[in-house]
């Protein structure tokens, strides 16, 4: 089974790359509370069709360069967008 993770679009300033942070909760035992920690990936996305803000299923490939190893295999939500209607300027 290939490991999957769920994350957000970060960034999308290299080519055929995109960064994903993945949010996890852990239980600190010694306060027994849970906290979320994070970790960035690089995700190989060979459309280029991600966005800064979409939310993404990355799964484990093999490795494509030093830094990744994982594909973007879906982009569940595209991240929301609106446009000004003074300027016409999209922002996302």
């Amino acid at each position: 089974m290939r490991h999957n993770f769920i994350g957000i679009v970060i960034s999308t300033a290299m080519d055929k790359t995109v960064r994903v942070q993945v949010a996890k909760r852990v239980m600190v035992h010694r306060f027994q509370k849970e906290v979320l920690r994070h970790k960035v990936y690089m995700a190989h996305d060979e459309l280029e069709n991600c966005n800064n803000g979409d939310v993404v299923r990355i799964e484990h490939c093999r490795k494509l360069s030093r830094h990744k190893s994982f594909a973007v295999a879906e982009v569940i939500k595209p991240a929301r967008s609106w446009t000004d209607p003074e300027t016409g300027i999209v922002h996302r």
